[in-house]
């Protein structure tokens, strides 16, 4: 069984907000960018759609990072 809080490219955390239940109110990062189908279909069929991936393998880390508000100082 996969464990839905890991990355089934990498194993690293995932951070969907869905697999953890303080935060599963909350829509996960992947439902803001889009993931170019050619990365899912590099996963082996039986690790596709079983969790998120992580936003590296994703490729969208600089995506994400940008998409930041700027901490206050």
């Amino acid at each position: 069984m996969t464990d839905t809080r890991l990355c089934p490219a990498c194993g690293a955390s995932n951070q969907c907000s869905l697999t953890d239940p303080r935060s599963a109110t909350q829509a996960c990062w992947c439902y803001s960018v889009q993931i170019d189908p050619r990365v899912l279909e590099a996963l082996p069929a039986h690790l596709r759609n079983s969790a998120c991936l992580c936003p590296r393998c994703a490729q969208v880390d600089a995506r994400l990072q940008a998409a930041k508000p700027a901490p206050n100082r």
